[in-house]
Parts: C-alpha cells; sequence; structure tokens
C-alpha cells in the first residue's frame, strides 16, 4: 500500500477529479470573500467620529465624500443617511434600514458556496470510497482468491476518496464560519451607526 501513486489515483477517479475542481471553486471563493471584507471592514465609531466632526462645522457634502472614499459597509450606510438627512426620522430609519439589508447581502454573496461544498465535499468523497471498494471486491472476484492482498490496494486507493472530501470540506467549513462571524459583526456595526447617525442628525 505504500507506493500508491496519487497522481495516478486522482487522474483515474472521477470522485477525486471532481474534488479538486470543488477545492479549486472554494479557494478562489475564499479569496474573493477575504478580498471584500478586508475592504468592507470598518469601526462605526472610526466613521461617526470623523462624520460628527464635519457636521459640526457644517460640512455635511465633505462628510458624504468622506464615507465614499472609505468603502466599507459601515460608511456606506452612514453616507446613505447623509444624502436623505432631510427626511423625517421614520423615512430616514426605513431608509437606512434598506440600505443596511442591501450591504448585509452584497456581505453574504459567494458565502453558500463554501457552505455548500463543507456540506457536500464529505458526501461525494465518501460516494468515491464506496464506489472504489465495490471495485476492489470485483477484482477479488475476478481473481478467484489471493486473500486480503488482492484487494487492500484497491481499498486503499478508495479510501483516498473521503481524505480527499475532508480536506475540501475542513477548509470550507472554516472559511464559511469565519467569514459568516463578520457578517453578523458587520451588521451590528452598520446598526449602530444607523442609530447614532439619526440622532446626530436630529431628525424628527
Amino acid at each position: 500500500m505504500g507506493d500508491i501513486n496519487v497522481l495516478a489515483v486522482l487522474k483515474d477517479s472521477a470522485t477525486l477529479a471532481v474534488l479538486a475542481v470543488c477545492s479549486l471553486v472554494s479557494i478562489t471563493f475564499a479569496i474573493e470573500r477575504w478580498w471584500y471584507f478586508r475592504k468592507a471592514s470598518g469601526s462605526s465609531d472610526e466613521v461617526l467620529g470623523h462624520v460628527h466632526k464635519l457636521l459640526e462645522s457644517g460640512k455635511s457634502d465633505q462628510a458624504a465624500a468622506y464615507c465614499q472614499k472609505r468603502g466599507s459597509a459601515v460608511s456606506q450606510v452612514v453616507q446613505y443617511g447623509l444624502l436623505h438627512a432631510g427626511r423625517g426620522r421614520r423615512d430616514l430609519e426605513e431608509l437606512m434600514g434598506t440600505k443596511r439589508l442591501e450591504e448585509k447581502l452584497k456581505l453574504e454573496k459567494n458565502l453558500a458556496v463554501l457552505g455548500t461544498l463543507g456540506n457536500i465535499a464529505p458526501f461525494i468523497g465518501l460516494f468515491g470510497t464506496v464506489v472504489g471498494i465495490i471495485k476492489a471486491f470485483q477484482d477479488l472476484a475476478l481473481a478467484g482468491g489471493g486473500g486480503p492482498s488482492v484487494v487492500a490496494k484497491g481499498i486503499a486507493e478508495a479510501l483516498v476518496a473521503t481524505a480527499g472530501g475532508l480536506m475540501v470540506a475542513i477548509p470550507a467549513v472554516i472559511f464559511y464560519n469565519v467569514f459568516m462571524r463578520k457578517v453578523k459583526t458587520l451588521g451590528v456595526e452598520m446598526e449602530v451607526a444607523s442609530t447614532r447617525l439619526v440622532v446626530m442628525l436630529g431628525a424628527k
């Protein structure tokens, strides 16, 4: 069993080929989400602190420009609130609520792919293992004897599919959980920023 050629197994196994594609997709989306969250992250205190100073100086246009330049999820919500600062309190709260939902959708984009891969990859690997074991016992039947040594290599190669499934699933689940935690954190930051901005603007 020590002379198993992993590349040869990958070439001969459709299941491992599928898992290789799943792994590539998982890594691609994980990098894309990491880069997006890197730009979208931001503290509500930092943004509102700067905006508050500009508003006190009567520079509302500069405050909106500052938020647009930062590009974080919190700053986008604050900017949207500043653009509609002349509206009543209820209308302003509803508008900012819709903006938070919009930003949340952007944050959650492609996370379903990571979650799905994390759930199905072990089953794909298990399917490949079952098929491989069936093939190994068929080889034993055709050989007409020889004992466990006839199927040992085939079973070992079949188990590679299970290992491959876990190798795809574990990182995907980790990335999914980390990113969902960031979505939750940024959601709270956006809600806090919205409430504080409404009070700062003195909307009635």
